[in-house]
């Protein structure tokens, strides 16, 4: 049971993710709220709880999350400033990874991980 569940998690999850990528070539704006959606940590989420059944551990991740939401928008910054920088994508995904990991130091100073 293990493994195809994990199969079939999978699936789903990739699936979405290709599906509102190419979505993307077709209308940015739309796939952009579409990814914007808490459809992963829907997804997450459920998982975790028909594989653990653990109310107490599904409420700390759904906590998590919680907090990480405004924290992981410090990965857009760069390419929001791109507009006026006129960095290349590569500047810029680095930045954006390089306040990811900040933001990750402070989720784990406010959880103490």
């Amino acid at each position: 049971m293990d493994v195809s569940f994990f199969i079939l998690k999978i699936f789903i999850s990739a699936s979405i993710i290709a599906g509102i990528s190419w979505f993307a070539g077709k209308n940015p704006s739309l796939a952009g709220f579409l990814i914007a959606l808490p459809i992963m940590s829907l997804l997450a989420i459920s998982f975790s709880y028909f594989q653990y059944r653990d109310m107490e551990k599904i409420n700390q991740f759904a906590s998590s999350i919680v907090v990480s939401i405004p924290l992981s928008l410090l990965f857009f910054v760069p390419f929001i400033l791109n507009r006026w920088l006129k960095w290349t994508f590569i500047p810029s995904i680095l930045l954006g990874f390089g306040l990811i990991f900040l933001g990750y130091f402070i989720h784990s100073r406010i959880f103490k991980t």
